[in-house]
């Protein structure tokens, strides 16, 4: 679905992400980890054209992802961040149409794939006229997810989503986007820091450190095979593991 050659992202002589080679198989949940600063967001704002590599290529499903296809490729993905996004002046169901009502897609298939979205977040079609301000933290990240698939993008990019929430809510959604996930059968980028989460959601994680990839695999892989002793350093860090 989406692949990195080469990818490297400075900014003066600082390296943000050293050169990089990756591949994101569609129909999978890749999970990038690592600490603060070690490129995870970095690589997925590349995926999605909203920063340009300063040496390498990015490419969606074949085509080259720059200045002359961004725009159009952007709207075959759905990105989520942690705080959700969401626009204060405009309601819940006026978040998530926004995008296909600028795409002028007709009316009775917008409010179908609304009522649809709703069953599928568990999201209340009563809380559909309420503003962000009026709602949870918890169903703001629904409202955005529901923004994100409202296209049906093809890959979904989830930047830290659950990352602001207090543990018991954010555990509920990750049960939910993990349903979601099969239900759909999507493709899904997740950044996140926490090991836990990246093994509960992810069939494949890649873990980062200071630019550079320095394993992927499954938990298992990173648990049992580490690739060296910064991998199981990062794990024993983690509690959350504890519980799986």
């Amino acid at each position: 679905m989406i692949e990195l050659k080469g990818v490297t992202k400075r900014y003066g002589t600082a390296v943000a992400l050293q050169p990089t080679d990756l591949t994101i198989p569609a129909g999978q949940t890749t999970a990038l980890i690592g600490p603060s600063g070690c490129g995870k967001s970095t690589l997925l704002r590349l995926l999605m054209g909203l920063l340009e590599p300063s040496a390498g290529s990015v490419s969606f499903d074949g085509t080259p992802v720059n200045s002359h296809t961004t725009q159009e490729l952007r709207r075959r993905m759905g990105y989520v961040i942690q705080d959700g996004g969401l626009f204060p002046h405009l309601t819940t169901a006026e978040n998530v149409l926004l995008m296909a009502k600028h795409l002028h897609r007709a009316p009775d298939a917008m409010q179908k794939r609304l009522a649809d979205l709703c069953a599928l977040t568990r999201f209340p079609q009563e809380g559909l006229t309420r503003y962000p301000v009026e709602l949870s933290g918890g169903q703001r990240q629904r409202v955005s997810l529901m923004r994100a698939l409202m296209l049906e993008p093809e890959v979904l990019l989830l930047d830290e989503p659950l990352g602001a929430l207090d543990p018991l809510v954010r555990a509920g959604l990750q049960t939910d986007l993990k349903q979601i996930f099969a239900t759909l059968k999507q493709t899904v980028v997740l950044v996140t820091h926490d090991m836990g989460e990246a093994g509960y959601l992810g069939d494949s994680i890649v873990l980062l450190s200071e630019g550079a990839i320095v394993q992927r695999g499954t938990l298992d892989d990173l648990r049992d095979r580490p690739a060296t002793p910064y991998v199981t350093q990062f794990l024993n860090a983690q509690r959350s593991l504890v519980q799986l």
